[in-house]
């Protein structure tokens, strides 16, 4: 029971500390609305999920072990966030009102979802730090006494119950302060950031030493 409050303690402070998944939910909530940030949360869920079942088969262990794969993955998740920050910085500044009048009046409500919801599923498969984090951090509190699998299953629904929560609220508070995003100029001025940011943290994942 005490390695469960540790973890749990643990877990929350890597869900709350800003990253990828955080930025990404950020991103899509302003650009998109409150629904956009919810599907994109509900993609970094069903990755999570992904993650779990691989854990449990041991296909993440030894996805971990394989040098080759493991820099596929890496490489190609740092890529994929250079190419989102890229998009972001190229993105026009527009009047978001008008912008969501013309949305809600034809099927682009449905691809946006779906566009945020495949956001947050790539970005998390490809995230070598997720990987990690099942392959080396959560071992560590995982008793060999009991069914190791159990734990494990445990172990990752914290993870994801508290990754829903944090995100949760993150898109409640963004949706709530968006009219001052809807300025032209400040959204401008956001999608640079974002971009720069989204950017910067592909390249030091691509750089950075696992």
């Amino acid at each position: 029971m005490q390695e469960i409050w540790m973890f749990t303690a643990v877990a929350l402070m890597i869900v709350m500390v800003p990253g990828v998944d955080s930025l990404l939910v950020l991103k899509n909530t302003v650009v998109h609305g409150k629904k956009a940030g919810f599907f994109t949360m509900m993609g970094i869920v069903v990755a999570l999920f992904v993650w779990t079942t691989l854990a449990v088969l041991g296909l993440a262990t030894i996805i971990s072990k394989s040098m080759i794969v493991f820099l596929a993955i890496k490489y190609t998740g740092a890529a994929y966030l250079v190419y989102l920050g890229i998009q972001s910085w190229r993105a026009k500044s527009q009047n978001m009102k008008l912008q969501e009048a013309a949305t809600s009046k034809s099927n682009s409500i449905k691809n946006v979802s779906l566009s945020c919801m495949t956001q947050g599923i790539t970005t998390d498969l490809l995230n070598p730090k997720t990987l990690l984090l099942y392959v080396t951090l959560m071992p560590q509190f995982i008793q060999p006494d009991f069914n190791v699998n159990s734990q494990l299953v445990l172990l990752a629904g914290i993870l994801i119950f508290l990754s829903i929560i944090w995100l949760g609220i993150v898109i409640l508070i963004i949706n709530g302060i968006r009219k001052w995003f809807m300025i032209p100029t400040v959204q401008g001025v956001f999608n640079i950031i974002t971009g720069v940011l989204l950017v910067g943290i592909g390249i030091r994942i691509a750089t950075e030493k696992m």
